[in-house]
């Protein structure tokens, strides 16, 4: 199983360790930065921080949820500069049904090129081919419209709504593939 790198055409969606997890929590992603050879800004460590604590407690108390854990969106395409620019996670191993739930963000900078498609096409791709998962949710805010477009590209179907304590009211929606 390859679990340490999703790859698509202009992206790389490396897995984190604990170790990374823990220095982006506390506010430094310079190791982070080496070890991957990618720029991190400071907008996106501000921006994953939160989670990446988060993500960090949830791997001490299930290390089976690792593969689907925060990874950073990287860009690699040539003649752009090789940097985090999001990131992406499922928020944790598949449900007693099946299910792998998605979440992502992009910097403001990287929105309206595609990107978040083909993150989450190549995750859901690594899912179904490495774990063989073939249903996704996605939890969406009602004035989240970037994110109602791209699920609506993908196929999703609105299937229910629920209150997530820090987002507020979500509807939720399911993909088969």
């Amino acid at each position: 199983m390859s679990d340490e790198l999703i790859t698509s055409e202009r992206l790389g969606l490396p897995l984190l360790t604990l170790e990374q997890l823990d220095a982006i929590a506390g506010g430094d992603a310079s190791p982070v930065a080496t070890a991957l050879d990618a720029g991190f800004s400071p907008e996106w460590v501000e921006e994953v921080r939160w989670l990446a604590g988060f993500r960090a407690k949830q791997l001490r108390e299930r290390p089976q949820d690792r593969p689907w854990l925060l990874r950073p969106i990287i860009r690699t395409e040539s003649g752009r500069p090789r940097e985090a620019i999001g990131y992406l996670n499922f928020h944790s191993a598949p449900d007693q049904h099946g299910i792998a739930e998605i979440g992502y963000t992009l910097l403001p900078a990287a929105r309206g090129q595609g990107y978040a498609l083909e993150a989450v096409k190549a995750a859901f791709a690594w899912a179904t081919r490495e774990h063989d998962v073939h249903r996704f949710r996605a939890s969406v805010a009602p004035d989240n419209e970037r994110s109602l477009n791209l699920i609506g590209k993908l196929g999703f179907t609105r299937t229910g709504e629920q209150w997530d304590e820090r987002d507020g009211l979500e509807w939720v929606y399911e993909l088969e593939v």
